[in-house]
């Protein structure tokens, strides 16, 4: 296509923000112009490795691979040259490590996923040990002499397999090589870091010069400090305010809230995060999560239940009820508010009626009913009012799961026009911090048109309360998930 002098110039003076978001299961990566419009784009998919009952795994080599493969494809795409990037924003999965040797950069085993169970044993032992119920012990006598919550807390915490440092303690006594003097850990984002500065990550200040080896020119990189791909689609949510519920459902559900200034403490196994640190102002959220999401809808596919994943809707509608099946997601385990490692999958109330639509509305309605559970947890323990909800992630693109989730929370639940916000967010930090945007302000009018779900109920002081078709299925539900849990224990 011929284009004028003029224009071409034009166009080549343009300056864009280049974002990577490493999933569990797909990287992307996404160019993005002032307007925070998307103007090239590339995906490749993440092979997850199972060697074992339990294990989750993913080769290093080829996530590096995938990372060079989308970054050149979405510059590419968008028919730009590598100089006119201004800078980097990586968002990457959280808990998620390795460790490799500092000289050479070979890593000594695959990444262990965060969704991983290998450590679950190990989790358990640590949680029934005499320290940890002297621990508990001493903090519930703190408590009842000060009660503070934070005492509380501390009385009640156990640990899981999603905390890094189990499934580290198995890699030290399974892995040798771990033990020798050049042996670096870290996350997917250390990892990526470390091979974009050849090794110079440890010693350098935020923002990094990125390695011109990689992509024949310099580019800054930014990077949020946590590394967490549902904080930083938060951000890309605009999710700024206290009160500010976002939920992004990939692989995993990541349910989080904005609780301003001031850590949350937890008692059912919230987390504390850091949300994130722009000048002095730090903001904390808490969040709470499920692991297998996307998961479910992915090995329902693989089963053949259908085809394809835009059928799902159709097809749970398509019937009036799930016929009194329900499903458990718990291929890894059930997370907060009941945190056991141990729980297994299962479909239960299975009849010779059951149909391939009834299975498929009992997968997506325990979605939604994990997102109720997440959901009453949060205003149980922080009491904070919710000022708005955001949900994205590939499986928020379901209609079913996103009026069901409205019915359920009784408060109306906004979808965003592209739901790739982790992407979004880890450019919009990039982008403030060379000054690409200038305030959160000017981000929040960049903001796509919301499709909102509103809830159908019964009208109640300002909110809605779920129709009493659903009460009697929930707790059918939650009678399956009772009954699903410590399934793996050894007798």
């Amino acid at each position: 296509v011929f284009e004028e002098p003029t224009v071409r110039r034009s166009r080549l003076r343009e300056s864009f923000i280049l974002s990577v978001d490493v999933g569990t299961t797909s990287i992307r990566c996404h160019v993005y112009d002032k307007e925070a419009k998307i103007r090239g784009s590339c995906i490749t998919k993440v092979v997850p490795l199972y060697p074992e009952v339990g294990h989750v795994e993913m080769d290093p080599d080829a996530l590096w691979r995938g990372f060079i493969t989308v970054v050149k494809g979405a510059v590419q795409d968008a028919g730009i040259q590598m100089r006119q990037i201004e800078a980097l924003g990586i968002s990457t999965q959280r808990g998620t490590f390795t460790t490799w040797d500092r000289t050479t950069g070979v890593p000594f085993h695959n990444f262990i996923s965060w969704q991983d169970q290998r450590a679950a044993d190990l989790v358990k032992s640590w949680n029934r040990s005499c320290t940890m119920k002297a621990l508990q012990g001493v903090m519930k006598v703190v408590y009842f002499l000060t009660r503070q919550k934070r005492s509380l807390a501390a009385s009640l915490i156990v640990f899981s397999t999603q905390h890094v440092t189990f499934r580290l303690v198995w890699a030290l006594t399974h892995y040798e090589q771990v033990y020798e003097n050049n042996c670096c850990f870290g996350t997917i984002d250390t990892w990526l870091l470390f091979k974009l500065t050849k090794g110079g990550s440890g010693s350098c200040e935020w923002p990094l010069p990125m390695s011109t080896i990689c992509f024949e020119s310099s580019i800054v990189i930014y990077n949020l400090s946590s590394g967490l791909h549902f904080i930083q689609s938060m951000f890309g949510e605009c999710c700024f305010d206290v009160g500010d519920v976002k939920i992004t459902m990939g692989t995993g559900t990541f349910m989080d809230i904005n609780t301003g200034n001031k850590p949350h403490t937890s008692v059912a196994g919230l987390y504390p995060l850091v949300g994130w640190k722009i000048g002095s102002e730090v903001v904390y959220l808490a969040e709470g999560n499920a692991a297998d999401t996307g998961t479910a809808i992915k090995w329902a596919q693989e089963l053949e239940l259908f085809s394809d994943v835009q059928e799902t809707t159709a097809m749970a509608y398509s019937v009036s009820d799930s016929d009194g099946v329900c499903f458990v997601p718990s291929f890894s385990g059930l997370q907060a508010p009941l945190n056991d490692p141990k729980a297994c999958a299962s479909f239960m109330g299975l009849k010779p009626s059951t149909t391939k639509s009834h299975l498929v509305r009992a997968i997506l309605e325990s979605v939604a009913f994990r997102n109720k559970q997440l959901y009453d947890t949060m205003l149980r323990e922080t009491h904070i009012p919710i000022t708005k909800i955001r949900v994205d992630g590939g499986v928020s693109s379901n209609d079913f799961i996103m009026q069901l989730t409205a019915d359920l929370f009784g408060r109306k639940v906004a979808r965003p026009q592209h739901h790739e916000m982790s992407c979004l967010g880890a450019a919009f930090v990039a982008g403030l911090g060379i000054g690409f945007w200038r305030t959160r302000d000017e981000l929040k009018k960049l903001q796509s048109t919301d499709e909102v779900f509103l809830p159908r109920g019964i009208p109640r002081e300002g909110a809605y309360s779920p129709s009493g078709e659903y009460i009697p299925v929930l707790q059918s539900w939650e009678r399956a998930l009772r009954r699903s849990m410590h399934w793996y224990n050894k007798p």
